[in-house]
């Protein structure tokens, strides 16, 4: 069972920087494909990105050359780096673990985060 922590959220300008963080009470953490998941007031739950256990990694188009997924298994945590943020990214970010590859799916994750409110203005 793997309880996730995730931190890092906060008010921002577009164009600025967050990085957020996810950490993991689990042992086997490493063995986990983690992903990042986002969803904004009345709008369904999106995929953001996404990192397997072997450090490949998968990003939705909205934000692929502005977010960086990555991650540090001696440290049981996933970061999402976010650069050029744009009013668009407003949303509640979630952190999300699968022992297999589900790519961008949110029904292929077994665990879930509870989520940082990442606020961009314009």
């Amino acid at each position: 069972q793997e309880q996730l922590v995730e931190s890092g959220g906060g008010l921002v300008q577009a164009g600025g920087s967050l990085r957020l963080s996810c950490v993991a009470s689990g042992r086997t953490f490493s063995m986990y494909v983690m992903g990042w998941f986002r969803q904004a007031p009345g709008k369904e739950r999106e995929f953001v990105a996404a990192i397997s256990w072997t450090k490949y990694t998968y990003y939705a188009d909205s934000v692929k050359g502005r977010f960086t997924i990555s991650r540090a298994d001696a440290k049981n945590t996933v970061y999402l780096q976010m650069n050029d943020l744009k009013p668009e990214d407003t949303a509640v970010y979630y952190c999300a673990a699968t022992a297999t590859w589900a790519g961008s799916s949110p029904r292929g994750y077994d665990y879930w985060g509870q989520g940082t409110q990442v606020t961009v203005s314009s």
